[in-house]
């Protein structure tokens, strides 16, 4: 009976053995037992591999390191050349690493920044554009003292052209005014070619002064400044200077340029 089932066992076998399945599988079984003998075939050559590359790195290193310590020195030998420089010369040059330059080449001074004004802002701030569009630059600005008159105190300027009176001016509508032939920016037009474009101007100022008993008395009071004209300003026949305020005072007569015209200033009386 044992002797019947192991000559069937095999007889299975050898069936199994010439079955297209079983090849396939024996095909791989031969395939995956190389490809695992080759893996281990190269793990087993890799250590060396390894040393020898990490060698030639070795070798290589000390190549390295020495091109860079003679870059270095290349760079310190350039800097050390020369002496030291001195702290003001150093500081002088903006730059800490600069040689001292020997025999009579001067060292290029560096340019120091400019702070100083140059009008320009100014300028700007006291432009008036013109109808044909240019801007016209003001010669003249109100101090800060500037004030209009009190409305008890009621100045008049009357315009003389002979003895006939061709213009009154109430001074009081505002605190300054502004005299000359540039339509676009005066107050006062004066037409005559010997006056300036901007002229003189008529300022009511705030001042204090102090009385006999040394107490402060602020008052506003008309005053005269002539903007450096060509042919200057008159004040009572008299030239007065230019850029320079002066009081004015009740019946005080002023002249512009050449012209004729009188201009009288009036202080109306009070009640």
């Amino acid at each position: 009976m044992r002797d019947r089932y192991e000559e069937g066992e095999r007889a299975r076998k050898r069936r199994r053995s010439h079955s297209p399945r079983h090849k396939a599988d024996r095909r791989r079984h031969h395939d995956y037992e190389s490809e695992h003998r080759s893996r281990r075939e190269r793990s087993i050559d890799h250590p060396r591999d390894r040393d020898t590359r990490h060698k030639s790195r070795k070798d290589r290193s000390p190549e390295r390191k020495a091109s860079r310590q003679s870059s270095v020195d290349i760079q310190v030998s350039r800097r050390s050349n020369g002496p030291l420089p001195s702290q003001a010369t150093a500081f002088e040059n903006g730059d800490s690493t600069a040689l001292v330059v020997s025999g009579d080449k001067a060292l290029p001074e560096k340019e120091k920044p400019n702070f100083t004004a140059t009008g320009l802002l100014a300028a700007a701030s006291n432009s008036v554009a013109a109808a044909d569009g240019t801007s016209i630059v003001l010669k003249y600005h109100e101090p800060p003292e500037a004030r209009k008159p009190a409305a008890k105190d009621i100045w008049k300027l009357f315009v003389f052209k002979g003895s006939d009176i061709v213009e009154t001016i109430e001074l009081g509508l505002r605190s300054c005014w502004l005299v000359g032939r540039e339509l676009a920016v005066v107050d006062m037009p004066a037409e005559h070619p010997s006056i300036s474009k901007q002229h003189a101007v008529i300022q009511f100022r705030y001042i204090e002064k102090r009385n006999e008993f040394g107490d402060k008395l602020g008052k506003v009071r008309p005053y005269l400044i002539d903007l450096d004209s060509a042919n200057g300003t008159l004040l009572n026949n008299e030239q007065v200077e230019a850029s320079r305020y002066f009081e004015l005072r009740d019946k005080d007569m002023i002249q512009f340029g050449h012209s004729t015209r009188e201009y009288v200033l009036m202080l109306s009386p009070k009640d």
